[in-house]
């Protein structure tokens, strides 16, 4: 049963099927018929409820656009080992999927965006680059993962204390989608000048390769987690005015 919040909106959980695994999310639904909706990709070691996306879930149902959080396989909710089934494909996979089901129903449009941080970032550029979506945010988003050194990086900068070891990473997380940014358009793309997990020369190459209209903010001693509430407040800002602008008023 849907649960309605203070502001009226409607928060329905959904449940769908990527490769076999059963994936649990919610849908945050303002109280306007069909809106567009932004799905959000989590980062690595996070799931669906992080605070980012539950805030930033409430911002775009205040402007009238829905917003779908969900875990990824191994995450949260949803079956799966993480060990066992975490990739940057698997996470590409789930976010495909979950673009189907809501474009398959009743509860919004198709006009969709995406969130995606950290690997969740990746995920939405990859997707972005072969699917229609409508607009892209990113944050902190890494555009490779490609030698032991950035791997043992990873490693050693994530707040997890359950950390798989360098072998997981080589296994499973080592990508390069630089040949896909040129495919990308309408994005905003946020990192801190200060992140030491994924350099901000990421967002610089991904800002240079993608098709306008794109924007890049970068936040002066910003760190990978925009824990920094001045930049939390103005990546709630930004993102919410470029969700608006580039699904709205079009």
């Amino acid at each position: 049963m849907p649960n309605k919040t203070e502001t009226d909106s409607v928060c329905k959980k959904i449940t769908f099927s990527s490769d076999g695994f059963l994936l649990n999310g919610t849908l945050h639904l303002p109280p306007v018929p069909r809106p567009p909706v932004v799905i959000g990709s989590h980062g690595l070691f996070s799931d669906g409820d992080s605070p980012k996306q539950i805030a930033l879930a409430e911002a775009c149902n205040q402007c009238g656009i829905a917003f779908f959080r969900f875990d990824h396989r191994g995450c949260g909710q949803s079956e799966g080992v993480f060990n066992d089934v975490t990739s940057l494909q698997a996470r590409c996979n789930d976010l495909t999927d979950a673009i189907k089901i809501l474009r398959s129903g009743n509860d919004t449009e198709n006009r969709t965006g995406l969130f995606g941080s950290s690997l969740g970032g990746a995920a939405c550029l990859t997707v972005a680059s072969v699917l229609d979506v409508d607009s892209l945010v990113t944050v902190a988003a890494p555009v490779r993962i490609t030698s032991d050194i950035e791997a043992i990086n990873a490693i050693e900068n994530s707040a997890n204390s359950n950390m798989p070891d360098t072998l997981f990473y080589k296994k499973n997380l080592q990508f390069d989608i630089s040949d896909k940014l040129s495919m990308i358009r309408n994005i905003l793309i946020f990192h801190g000048d200060a992140d030491d997990v994924v350099p901000v020369s990421h967002a610089r190459e991904i800002w240079e390769k993608a098709g306008d209209p794109k924007k890049l903010i970068i936040q002066r001693q910003g760190d990978h987690r925009i824990s920094d509430e001045i930049h939390q407040k103005e990546f709630i800002k930004e993102t919410v005015s470029w969700f608006r602008t580039t699904l709205l008023q079009q």
